[in-house]
């Protein structure tokens, strides 16, 4: 772990308003759930007032060895990069090299002109399509309201998209995955509807034509060198292999066998959707310097305003937002730039503040950023089926238990 004020635990929890006698139900809990095979093991850490206040390791960083979980095991992150490469995007624009309203054509050429599968039609090939009321923007990509999507449903159209981030990199180049995309009908009209999508592994894709090089290695410039994340990457290096987590063989929830994308073998691009690794620690840096307001150790990585513009809801009553509604632990949220923003006290599933911030990956892990308490919450985990979604609820009642 890094020497900064991140890096240890320094101070009583008390004065940083935490209860210590409620600290322990943390352990009984995840203790409970790796016990139950509901996890493999997992990493918590909890920041307030901009200092370590908790740290926990559980279980197993490999369960069919049974091999301890350290606290610096190294985790696939899936969509916990849309955040980092959404940062990316906003030092782009804050250098006057790309703006948020403009289309993406701007920057990727080949996604002009795009046409819309109509309502109600199934978008197979050769079906009648109509034109888009207006290009997708780059704020689309960023508030996944451009019209494309994971292909996910039942719609023939579904069935012509990837059906994830690690798909689509793992079987095209960056150009070829664009070459797909252009050659597809919309699901519906840019700014209509939030669905989930594919935006922000384009939006990667805009960063690496305005910035002349790989999103990857663009993000170690711009972020993850400054921030000092030293473990996070968009492969897991051969040497640290060994710190690498695994995931249960079989699915708690379903039973069925389980997968993992696996973060040690190199896509055929930088898949800014869901193809990050990193560490409880590193990320934990990320989501201080958000509360911070661009800020953390004396590094500035971006300012005040452009923090407040990412972390505000971006969807208008103009936006159909039922898809976002039926995430067990988003109803009643917003959506910014990249994340999952809390309108109100109430509502959600779960106990927290207005304003607070977070996001997932589908691997398992969790993020979240609550200004008013001064808190940011790291989990990581390798449980990608349906409990994570339980777990996500877990714990924020775990974490908010515990302040004063």
């Amino acid at each position: 772990m890094h020497e900064s004020q991140l890096s240890r635990v320094c101070v009583a929890p008390e004065q940083l308003g935490l209860m210590s006698e409620r600290l322990p139900r943390i352990d009984a809990v995840m203790n409970a759930e790796v016990n139950a095979r509901a996890l493999p093991g997992a990493v918590l850490m909890i920041a307030r007032h901009g200092q370590l206040a908790y740290s926990g390791a559980w279980g197993y960083l490999d369960p069919q060895t049974q091999q301890p979980m350290p606290q610096d095991a190294i985790f696939s992150i899936a969509s916990m990069t849309k955040p980092l490469v959404t940062v990316a995007a906003l030092i782009l624009a804050e250098q006057g090299f790309l703006a948020i309203n403009e289309p993406v054509a701007k920057y990727l050429p080949l996604l002009a002109n795009r046409t819309v599968n109509p309502p109600l039609c199934d978008g197979a090939v050769g079906a009648p399509t109509e034109a888009a009321v207006r290009q997708m923007t780059v704020e689309d990509l960023m508030r996944h309201t451009s019209g494309l999507s994971y292909g996910r449903g039942a719609l023939a159209l579904d069935r012509r998209y990837p059906i994830s981030s690690d798909s689509a990199s793992s079987q095209w180049t960056g150009a070829e995955f664009i070459n797909q995309l252009a050659a597809l009908p919309l699901h519906y009209q840019p700014g209509s509807k939030w669905e989930y999508s594919l935006g922000l592994d384009v939006l990667g894709l805009v960063v690496e034509a305005v910035a002349g090089r790989t999103l990857g290695q663009y993000l170690e410039q711009v972020l993850f060198k400054p921030l000092l994340m030293l473990d996070t990457a968009f492969t897991v290096p051969a040497e640290q292999v060994g710190r690498y987590a695994r995931a249960l063989a079989t699915d708690p929830v379903t039973g069925a066998a389980q997968t993992l994308r696996d973060g040690t073998k190199p896509h055929r691009f930088d898949c800014g959707g869901g193809c990050a690794i990193s560490t409880a620690a590193d990320y934990l840096r990320f989501a201080q310097m958000l509360l911070n307001q661009g800020e953390l150790d004396g590094v500035r990585i971006l300012s005040r305003k452009s923090i407040e513009y990412m972390t505000s809801d971006h969807l208008g009553p103009e936006t159909d937002r039922s898809r976002l509604d039926a995430y067990p632990n988003l109803t009643g949220y917003g959506f910014g730039l990249s994340v999952a923003v809390r309108r109100s006290a109430g509502r959600g599933g779960m106990p927290s503040s207005a304003g607070e911030f977070h996001w997932a990956g589908s691997t398992g892990t969790y993020f979240w950023v609550d200004p008013t308490e001064a808190l940011a919450v790291v989990f990581m985990a390798h449980a990608p089926g349906p409990i994570r979604y339980y777990h996500r609820q877990l714990l924020h009642n775990l974490v908010l238990q515990t302040l004063v």
